[in-house]
Parts: C-alpha cells; sequence; structure tokens
C-alpha cells in the first residue's frame, strides 16, 4: 500500500508533544506539533484578556471622543479612610452592557447623588486600589439613606456595608461602568 496515495496519518507520541505526519499527494510530508491541553487553556486565556483589555480602551477612547470627560473629570474617593484621586469616565451604553454581562472582575464605586445636609456632596467610596484586588472598571452603586437615617459620609467599603447591615441604608446598582483609574494619593487642597 502507497500512504501518499492513500493519504495515511501517522501518530506518534511522546512525553512533550504529540506530531501528526501526513502524508500528501504531493509527496511532501506535513510536519504539525499539537499543543497539549494546557498550553492551549493559555493561550486562550492569554487572547481573551488581550482582547478585553483592547476592547476596554476602544471603547474608552470612543466614549472620550465625543466627551468633555477625561483628565478635566478627577474626582476624589474614599478607600479605607484615605482619600484619593482617581480619573471617571463612563463608557458608552453598548460598553457598559458589554462589560457587566463579560467582566466578573469589576470593582464597585459607591456614590450618592443627593449629596449629604447642608448642600454638601458625598463624596465617592471605592473598594480597591492598585494592590488590593484592584481593577480600573467600576460599575456605579447609588446609596440612599433610609427615613430616620440623616446622610453622612461613609469612607470605607467597610462603612458601606455596616450601614447596609443596620438599615440606614439601601444600595442600587445603576448599570452604569466608569473607567476609574486612581491618579493620585489624594486631591490638592
Amino acid at each position: 500500500m502507497n500512504f501518499q496515495e492513500q493519504g495515511v496519518v501517522l501518530v506518534i507520541s511522546s512525553k512533550k508533544a504529540v506530531f501528526s505526519f501526513l502524508a500528501g499527494k504531493t509527496g511532501k510530508t506535513v510536519v504539525k506539533k499539537k499543543q497539549d491541553q494546557q498550553t492551549k487553556t493559555m493561550n486562550t486565556r492569554c487572547l481573551k484578556l488581550i482582547g478585553a483589555t483592547a476592547l476596554s480602551l476602544a471603547l474608552v477612547t470612543s466614549s472620550q471622543a465625543g466627551s468633555t470627560k477625561g483628565s478635566a473629570s478627577t474626582i476624589p474617593a474614599y478607600y479605607d479612610g484615605n482619600l484619593f484621586n482617581i480619573q471617571f469616565v463612563e463608557f458608552s451604553p453598548a460598553a457598559e452592557k458589554a462589560l457587566l454581562q463579560h467582566n466578573a472582575s469589576l470593582n464597585f464605586i459607591y456614590q450618592s447623588d443627593p449629596g449629604l445636609p447642608d448642600g454638601q456632596p458625598f463624596i465617592s467610596v471605592i473598594d480597591a486600589v492598585p494592590g488590593d484586588g484592584f481593577n480600573p472598571i467600576w460599575e456605579e452603586v447609588q446609596i440612599v439613606f433610609t427615613d430616620g437615617h440623616t446622610p453622612r459620609q461613609l469612607f470605607s467599603d467597610t462603612d458601606v456595608e455596616a450601614a447596609f447591615d443596620a438599615g440606614e441604608i439601601m444600595l442600587t446598582f445603576t448599570g452604569e461602568v466608569y473607567w476609574c483609574p486612581v491618579v493620585g494619593p489624594k486631591p490638592n487642597p
């Protein structure tokens, strides 16, 4: 039997790789190295990460293109009682939807739009900084103080959790997603 005319595939195993030899009708031998499952999984994860990062950057860039937001939207935010500067740029509605569906590692930014007594602003609270589970993509959670509780500044996600557990506040996930890198330790006075 002539292997070239029959197009026979021979498989030879070794500890490090599996090779397939295909004898084609041209008489040339084609050697193809198959990757093991672990390498395929790593490659898939790397490609997904690269794709998600590229998508995120493209969406932020496109959302900034028609916006006055960007470095001008640097705002203060508390993390564990410390004040930081963060940039605050909202993604487009389509990007928000995609990020909420496909990104399981969003951080939360807690805000209270009604503010504090005497017209004082509520300073946002973030749940991570670089080195502590940080991802610059944040989902907004609105804080609403319940009847009988005077709005007050909260300084950490632990404060937010304690106020929620005590019935002092309600939390509403808005579906709004922001790109909020930490750009400085705290605002200048």
